[in-house]
């Protein structure tokens, strides 16, 4: 074992996760070590002892599974990945195994054969998950079609600081003729039915439809993971107890990191006890190019985006966002820490019956938003078995932001929006900055976006097209509160700041808008329990009842 190795394991201790996540040293690859409360961790192996070859060209999928059988088999170990690019199709995680890879260690995804799946040349076949597929889309029903996948185990880890790149793995339903491939797989990582994961210090390079897909994982730390792919980054399906901290996604065509609640494992499970800190998510760069450091932003004349055919992305996305998934809903989720740049806001959205409370969202900065920072969604789309009432979204708190440069079509400021009869509750936006581009028309301001009660499209804030406020198109809800909060445009803006339509309890303190304003800071329709005190260009006053009027 060379010097360097030694002293990384002695320090991490492998990097195995137990009850308490305690690392536990090791002196030497072949040495017994006493084993963290619940593992019986005893030995290093290493793949190419058992034959992989590590040269990019031989599949070296069953070396890899056969040490990780004979790691799990004698009570836990692990499983060593030394410099070199190993083609792989499913790799199968075990119970108590770390799979450690090493500086220069690259686990690469396989292509299948263009008319499909040969000999072993393919990976695992996505299972049937009946009744409920239609549910989901193909991707977050599935994980057996997975480059690394784990089912129903405990207690493992991956490991870095090497690579994993999804080369041969499909996009997804995007990616035609590759998604309906026999045997081709479409995510990086794919766990289901977990307990005790760590996941930490490694990369993914273009992950397919997921770079991380974990649902029904309970206790999951992913620390200081970088991700450059070619759709979803991490997605949080269905867990509880998770910890997301100090990882950077880049994820131009789809979310970064996306806590959801879908019906993907045959009944509603909630989403909770969730912390994601200290990361950068985009959609700003060219992929790969946030891995190899050049940070080539996406080009925006036509003639350019040529030259980056066939994917390039026609806006921007890498954000995080709760939903669409939502069935189970979520609760006790907390991000904080976290910078946006150039890609999509935070969404919170209850489409499928989820009831979402307790949410915060603190010490956030955002630049180049491509749609609008902040989005509350309560709707009725209700994908998911009959009978399933309309949900709630309750308990939100959104607390020092500053958000410049964001585009100005959607609203500079966020979109929160009901329906009829189902009312977002009890939300708090408190020292805030939101400054975006502008300029928007007369025209925009008497817009009034449809309701999308019945046949509700994919809820993102797109959903509604062009937002009558430059600041925040507020509808159907229930005691909402902005306490020092300034919203700035770049150039003058004929919209209300405050676009707000079937509102009740609304408080604004401290509130600052543009000196010379071209339009009303407010527009009121059906609002009831307005209150302004100390706000820029408005008198303090109470008014019990409004049908309509400009303030």
């Amino acid at each position: 074992m060379n010097s360097f190795r030694r002293d990384f394991l002695k320090l991490t201790g492998a990097g195995i996760v137990g009850a308490a996540a305690r690392a536990v040293a090791i002196p030497d690859a072949h040495a017994k070590i006493a084993a963290a409360p619940g593992l019986a961790v005893k030995k290093v192996f290493d793949v190419r002892a058992y034959g992989a070859k590590g040269d990019g060209t031989t599949i070296d999928t069953p070396a890899i599974n056969k040490a990780i059988e004979d790691a799990n088999a004698s009570g836990g170990g692990t499983v060593n990945i030394p410099a070199g690019v190993y083609a792989c199709y499913s790799i199968h995680l075990k119970s108590n195994v770390a799979l450690y890879l090493e500086p220069g260690a690259t686990i690469l995804a396989a292509s299948v054969a263009e008319g499909g799946a040969t000999g072993s040349s393919h990976y695992d076949a996505a299972e049937s998950n009946r009744p409920w597929e239609n549910y989901q889309d193909f991707g977050h029903n599935h994980w057996f079609n997975s480059l690394i996948w784990g089912d129903d185990i405990h207690d493992f880890a991956i490991l870095g600081p090497g690579l994993i790149w999804g080369k041969g793995l499909s996009r997804g339903a995007s990616d035609p003729p590759l998604a309906e491939t026999p045997g081709m797989g479409n995510k990086a990582i794919g766990l289901k039915n977990c307990r005790n994961v760590l996941l930490r210090d490694f990369s993914v390079l273009a992950g397919g439809h997921f770079a991380i897909l974990a649902t029904g994982v309970d206790n999951l730390t992913i620390d200081n993971v970088l991700i450059d792919t070619n759709r979803d980054g991490i997605d949080i399906d269905c867990c509880k107890n998770v910890r997301v901290s100090n990882c950077s996604v880049n994820s131009p065509w789809d979310d970064a990191i996306c806590p959801k609640s879908s019906f993907a494992l045959g009944y509603a499970r909630t989403t909770e006890n969730v912390t994601i800190t200290g990361c950068y998510v985009t959609g700003a760069y060219q992929l790969g190019t946030m891995l190899d450091g050049t940070w080539k932003r996406w080009p925006t004349e036509k003639s350019e985006q040529v030259k980056v055919k066939p994917y390039f992305p026609q806006e921007f996305n890498g954000s995080i966002k709760l939903g669409t998934e939502s069935n189970g809903g979520f609760k006790n989720i907390t991000i904080s820490d976290c910078v946006f740049d150039g890609g999509k806001g935070f969404a919170v959205e209850s489409s499928d019956g989820a009831v979402i409370e307790a949410i915060t969202f603190s010490g956030i900065t955002m630049r180049d938003c491509t749609n609008t920072p902040l989005f509350l969604r309560l709707g009725a789309r209700l994908r998911g078995p009959a009978g399933v009432p309309v949900g709630r979204l309750r308990g939100v708190i959104l607390s020092d932001i500053i958000s410049y440069n964001s585009d100005s079509r959607l609203g500079g400021g966020g979109i929160i929006s009901g329906i009829p009869g189902h009312a977002i509750e009890d939300i708090k936006i408190h020292d805030v900055y939101l400054e975006h581009q502008g300029g928007r028309t007369s025209r925009m301001a008497g817009l009034k976006p449809a309701e999308f009660v019945k046949d509700d499209p994919w809820p993102d804030p797109d959903m509604f097209g062009d937002i009558p406020a430059s600041g925040f198109f507020l509808r159907h809800i229930e005691n909402i509160e902005f306490t020092n909060v300034e919203v700035a445009f770049q150039r003058p803006d004929a919209r209300p700041v405050f676009w707000m339509d079937n509102v009740t309890d609304a408080d604004f303190f401290h509130v600052k808008t543009p000196k010379a304003p071209t339009a009303p800071i407010f527009k009121l329709h059906d609002v009831q329990d307005f209150r302004t005190f100390a706000c820029r260009n408005v008198k303090d006053m109470h008014l019990d009842t409004v049908a309509e009027e400009n303030i």
